[in-house]
């Protein structure tokens, strides 16, 4: 199980594989006219005297069951699958267009495997044929140069940065000599940013996972044939439980570096409540094994009922703080070594004068990571500058929750974003001081209406406190 830093189904009705799955079993929409939010809160319970479906804050634990396998695109169906108003396709569409300008094409249609159903994503690129030359700093780039949020970004990054460490593993080479050639760049691009976007979208705070099917046989790639599971997927899950079996190959690199970044370990919760079920289906159909699906499941937690319970919106946390000094690097030195880190993982980065050796003027450089990207980060200190040395420690740090919201003003969409203070109470509602604003929708919208940016981010900030919901 793992704890995200983000904020906060489908076959037709009456198909057979699916049964009841829609009745009294998902999580509320978002309700009013001129504001969506991750916090909004559902329709009262029926006049049957039915428990009322739990608000969409309520759901932020996520249980992903690849009893079939899981690869990047199967994850995404499987999220779209859930059918919730706050992630969908066009999101996807949006995303891919900007992060590869008419590069990608995608598309998604309810398929059966075996005796199940789910939701199948096709995503078409130039690449599908002919192989890629990008590698990881041509994805990075293109996430940092987006409008993704930044905690989006960083975990996107992440997941890429596995990917390459394993695949420069089973080659013999650095991570930065992997091209994603075996899965194809936009692809992975599209797979690994889509699932990040759509888990912050739906407010998903843990994630839980099953262990997933690895395959069996051998799978032919670029390099030749090779024992399934993929020598990648081993190095990437590497000292976790998984399951033997299925035919073909089951677990793609790609769905192994997001099991590997979201989870710790492989186990389902003690307690858990689903409200939105979805599956996502591979472009496979074996005879043998399991049905090529992925299932996830959305809801709460026992965890997240008792932080609820108590009041509590933030979570304690530990990360690694990493820091070295620095007194022989220029100015665009330093800046190339924080936007590498910042692309490798790391939660955090800055920098601050320092007075060092001989009066000169230095720089200290600071990072906060999770555990187990301590080790890349210290290996991108010592590539990209001189330092001899750097120090580490653990760190405790308490994590307020947030919660995105989109904000329809004079026409246009201006996104924000909710921050939930530790023991504040849930009923008092937003507050002015707990609401931001995206920079650049509020600068479009300033320069569309000729007024200044103080006065639009006033007039944002009234009709947010009007409108959002109070949970």
């Amino acid at each position: 199980m793992s704890n995200l830093q983000f904020g906060t189904q489908g076959l037709p009705a009456g198909s057979p594989s699916r049964a009841g799955s829609e009745a009294g079993s998902n999580c509320a929409k978002a309700a009013g006219p001129s504001a969506t939010s991750s916090s909004a809160k559902g329709p009262a319970a029926e006049s049957s005297g039915a428990a009322a479906p739990p608000p969409l804050s309520a759901c932020d634990t996520l249980l992903i069951e690849p009893f079939g396998g899981l690869a990047g695109d199967m994850f995404l169906a499987a999220l779209l699958d859930l059918k919730d108003p706050r992630f969908t396709l066009d999101d996807l569409r949006a995303m891919a267009r900007e992060l590869a300008p008419g590069e990608a094409s995608l598309d998604a249609e309810t398929v059966w495997r075996g005796s199940l159903s789910g939701l199948c994503l096709t995503v078409r690129t130039a690449e599908s044929e002919s192989t890629p030359h990008r590698g990881y700093r041509d994805l990075a780039e293109l996430l940092e140069r987006s409008s993704l949020p930044r905690p989006v970004v960083a975990r996107a990054c992440a997941v890429l940065w596995r990917i390459a460490v394993a695949e420069g593993r089973v080659h013999g080479c650095a991570p930065e000599e992997i091209h994603f050639h075996e899965i194809g760049a936009v692809d992975s691009l599209v797979d690994v940013a889509g699932a990040c976007l759509g888990l912050e979208r739906l407010g998903v705070r843990r994630i839980h996972s099953t262990p997933p099917l690895l395959g069996s046989g051998l799978v032919r790639c670029a390099h030749g044939d090779m024992p399934v599971p993929a020598p990648a997927v081993a190095e990437l899950l590497r000292g976790r439980d998984t399951l033997l079996g299925g035919e073909g190959e089951r677990l793609t690199p790609t769905g192994a570096a997001l099991l590997a970044e979201f989870t710790e370990r492989f186990e389902a919760p003690s307690a858990f409540r689903c409200e939105r079920i979805g599956y996502g289906a591979g472009h496979r159909d074996p005879r043998q094994g399991p049905p090529n699906l992925v299932r996830i499941q959305l809801g709460a937690s026992s965890a997240s009922r008792a932080d609820r319970s108590r009041g509590m919106s933030s979570r304690p946390s530990r990360v690694v703080e990493i820091e070295c000094n620095l007194d022989d690097l220029g100015g665009e030195a330093i800046g190339f070594l924080v936007g590498e880190m910042r692309a490798r993982g790391a939660l955090e980065v800055w920098t601050a004068p320092l007075s060092m050796k001989k009066d000169r003027p230095g720089v200290l450089v600071t990072a906060l990571c999770r555990e187990e990207q301590r080790e890349a980060l210290e290996d991108c200190l010592f590539e990209h500058s001189t330092t001899l040395g750097v120090r580490w420690s653990l760190r405790e740090r308490t994590e307020c929750e947030r919660r995105d919201f989109t904000l329809e003003f004079e026409g246009l969409a201006v996104r924000g974003q909710r921050r939930l203070r530790p023991r504040a109470n849930p009923d008092d509602g937003p507050t002015a001081r707990d609401l931001y604003f995206e920079y650049d929708d509020l600068a479009a919208l300033a320069r569309a209406s000729s007024r200044s940016l103080r006065e639009v981010e006033l007039a944002c900030l009234r009709a947010a406190l009007e409108t959002l919901p109070r949970d």
